[in-house]
């Protein structure tokens, strides 16, 4: 195998193993502090609603509330095994890092020869199907895009994928939920404006 190609394939792995760890610490950071913040946003909004009599009558903002209420109720079923992610998150990082030596090792090699380390790639890689748990909470993916492209060092594995922001960096769900926001509020928005400028 040559060099160029082994430097693809582990910054390819390196990509998917440091995604998998982010997403893994994502689905316990969620599970961990959303609740709080549920409740904290939850009491919040009660408090107000007992002297603005515009909160107390917002249909909107109870179904909000609501909706939220449960949805810290399906974060819940988590949480008795939100050990086990950050533990597999913790393990999948020193991959990572494995990885990220074995790609400087190889690039910095003048060998023809790369079977030991295409060994060790491989190795990783069934190190890292071993250890990933694939049941991730409800928008870790989101929150993981963050993590990894914007608090995680990646220079090396964008040496070689060269990633772009909107295909990369922005989840495609976050493009549809944009695309549904954008379209909601030009709807209830332009009704509004309507009326102003009759009047």
């Amino acid at each position: 195998m040559d060099k160029n190609t082994l430097l693809k394939m582990i910054a390819e792995t390196g990509y998917n193993v440091g995604f998998g760890a982010k997403k893994h610490f994502a689905t316990y950071d969620i599970v961990e502090k959303a609740p709080g913040w549920i409740g904290i946003l939850s009491l919040a909004v009660g408090v107000f609603a007992l002297f603005i009599d515009d909160i107390a009558n917002n249909k909107i903002l109870s179904a909000a509330i609501t909706t939220l209420g449960v949805g810290g109720l399906y974060i819940s079923f988590y949480n008795d095994k939100k050990d086990n992610y950050v533990k597999a998150a913790v393990e999948i990082l020193k991959l990572f890092n494995r990885l990220k030596s074995l790609y400087y090792k190889v690039k910095g090699s003048n060998c023809q020869d790369f079977t030991i380390e295409h060994g060790e790639l491989v190795a990783i890689e069934n190190e890292f199907c071993n250890l990933a748990i694939t049941k991730q909470i409800f928008l870790s993916d989101w929150y993981t895009h963050i993590k990894f492209f914007w608090q995680h060092q990646i220079d090396w594995i964008d040496e070689q994928k060269h990633f772009k922001f909107m295909r990369d960096k922005v989840p495609l769900s976050a493009h549809f939920a944009i695309i549904v926001a954008t379209a909601t509020g030009i709807y209830f928005v332009t009704p509004t404006i309507s009326n102003i400028w009759c009047h």
